[in-house]
């Protein structure tokens, strides 16, 4: 016993295997030398990309923090703290993390109902999670959402995030309500009844400028340009629309005070949701940078722990939930990053604002971000995409119009759930429709001096074959039993099952069914061909039992065929295979 005891020591070291198995993922997730090493490979390049995407990041973090109701400072302290540790711990060189509008989309409800306090919970929580994924291996899995479902949900988000904006637009207070489209309509009315067209124009001249400046010049990061020139127009002639107020001069110290462990689990839900989207949103817009720089691939696992640990931290120094941002990574890309080091330089000229430029950020105009939001939703809408699904068929168009519909309805998560399901009933509708059952000549089975026409006159008359192709599952297989029971009125009739690709109970339990049927009209069924993989569910449900002890289960079809050939003329058969 002291020498097992002694070996497990010796293979464990002092940790047991779990343990052991834990730090092992660990150390898969943590970055390695070699990702180390490509950090500091092209420092110019990097420093300039850097720089251009925090000059892009300032006005969506400032508007995603404002949108989520958290306020401009939870979205700079995102953009700053989880940006920089997803550059770190990530799985991408290339990826740009920080608050987005799907984000957003999902926060609003949950400070709405819980409060600052609550979004910050959520945000520790997800973190949790995230790793808790990575550590799971749990990120190849996210490759299996529709395109559709992503397009839907894509365009759904765009309405929200649109929709947000429509009471800063306005310049009129956010009224009560948790959809967002009741929420502008108010807003509509209550402008209508005071209207503020300074705001109004503002907005509109931002996202106009955005819209338009970047189809003429796609390098010039406009929304800084545009957010620079709505401040001096709004400071130099009096407007009378609001700002984005006081900002702390840099970031606060770490705590956990906003923490209520008694809240932990009515957060739970909330924090599951904004799990699965960062994990969804980040691997997508890993994806993109992958595609765009044609330089390496991401990890799915170790960006799904980087994530994690910026979510983990975030909240500790005031920040809302943080995804990898589509946007930023591509305008990352674009400006020719290297390594992961643009994406610190990012964080870190985002840092320097904060301590150095809060006053001069301060006098922002609420509207004036507002813009930058709408021509963000706006730009996050690709009509090529849009057309390219809905030429594809009414059932892929059908999903990606109901996924948009639930977000706007309802939620995110909602509106994902509403996305698979319904491709799940589809891609069930196209499994159905890809099985058939037809009869087949038997001659090709037969040796060739047995090819004269009495002989092919006695089979025709008395023996009928039948193959099944494709998938034997519940979607199909009652359709394949009308068909077979309807069809079949000779004294023979031979199942090949050889090319049946998958069979479920449901199909097994069908086919023992058209078996019992047939045999009931005093049918001989033979079947033959089974794949051996095939064997488990039908001999689970007993459903080939009796065949086998009557010996008509058979390997091949020419053994099946030789059999009812026996059979017609009365001679002994040769017994099919006994199990199998």
């Amino acid at each position: 016993m002291a020498r097992v005891v002694r070996q497990q020591v010796g293979e464990h070291g002092s940790r047991g295997p779990v343990v052991s198995a834990v730090l092992g993922r660990m150390r898969a997730v943590l970055p390695n030398r070699r990702i180390l090493a490509t950090t500091g490979r092209s420092p110019r390049k990097d420093l300039v990309a850097g720089l251009t995407v925090a000059i892009v990041a300032l006005p969506l973090a400032l508007g995603f923090g404002i949108s989520s109701g958290a306020g401009a400072e939870a979205g700079l302290a995102t953009a700053v703290v989880a940006g920089a540790l997803a550059a770190v711990f990530g799985g991408s060189d290339l990826q740009v993390s920080g608050p987005t509008g799907a984000m957003t989309v999902v926060l609003v409800p949950i400070v709405a109902r819980y409060g600052s306090g609550g979004v910050l919970t959520v945000g520790l929580l997800a973190g949790v999670l995230l790793v808790a994924l990575a550590l799971l291996r749990a990120g190849r899995w996210m490759a299996y959402v529709p395109v559709p479902v992503v397009e839907g949900f894509t365009l759904g988000i765009a309405g929200v995030i649109g929709l947000q904006q429509v009471p800063g637009a306005l310049g009129v207070k956010k009224p009560e309500g948790d959809n967002p489209a009741v929420v502008a309509a108010r807003a509509v009315v209550e402008f209508g009844s005071a209207p503020h067209w300074a705001a109004l124009g503002l907005a509109l001249g931002v996202a106009a400028l955005m819209l338009v400046g970047a189809r003429l010049r796609p390098a010039l990061p406009f929304s800084l340009i545009a957010v620079v020139a709505a401040t001096l127009v709004a400071r130099f002639a009096d407007l009378p629309v609001a700002t984005i107020g006081h900002l702390p001069a840099g970031l606060p110290a770490p705590s956990l005070a906003f923490l209520d462990v008694s809240a932990v689990p009515s957060l739970l839900p909330s924090a599951c949701a904004v799990a699965a989207l960062a994990a969804l949103e980040s691997l997508m817009s890993a994806t993109a940078a992958d595609a765009m720089s044609l330089s390496g691939r991401h990890d799915s696992d170790r960006e799904l722990f980087g994530q994690g640990l910026a979510n983990l931290a975030a909240p500790l120094f005031g920040g809302v939930a943080a995804t990898g941002a589509i946007a930023r990574t591509a305008v990352n890309v674009r400006s020719g990053a290297v390594s992961r080091l643009a994406a610190l330089v990012h964080a870190g000229v985002l840092a320097v604002i904060v301590f150095a430029a809060a006053p001069l950020v301060a006098g922002i105009p609420l509207a004036a971000l507002a813009g930058v939001l709408i021509a963000t939703a706006a730009r996050m809408v690709e009509v090529g995409s849009l057309r390219a699904i809905g030429r594809t068929g009414r059932g892929e168009a059908a999903v990606l119009l109901l996924t948009a519909a639930a977000t706007l309805a309802f939620d995110l998560v909602t509106a994902v759930v509403v996305g698979l399901l319904v491709s799940g009933v589809l891609a069930l509708a196209a499994v159905a429709g890809a099985a058939r059952i037809e009869q087949v000549p038997l001659h090709a089975d037969l040796p060739p001096a047995d090819h004269h026409a009495e002989e092919q006159a006695l089979l025709a008359e008395h023996i009928v074959a039948y193959r099944i192709d494709g998938p034997l599952l519940f979607a199909a297989a009652h359709r394949f039993l009308l068909e077979l029971t309807e069809a079949a009125e000779a004294e023979v009739a031979i199942l090949r099952m050889s090319r049946v690709s998958a069979i479920d109970a449901s199909g097994a339990t069908v086919l023992g069914d058209a078996v019992a049927e047939l045999r009931r009209r005093g049918t001989l069924v033979l079947v033959s061909g089974i794949r051996d993989e095939h064997h488990r569910p039908l001999d689970a449900l007993g459903v080939l039992d009796a065949l086998r002890a009557d010996g008509h289960v058979f390997a091949g079809t020419p053994e099946a065929v030789e059999h009812a050939r026996a059979h017609l003329h009365g001679r002994p058969a040769c017994a099919g295979v006994a199990a199998g």
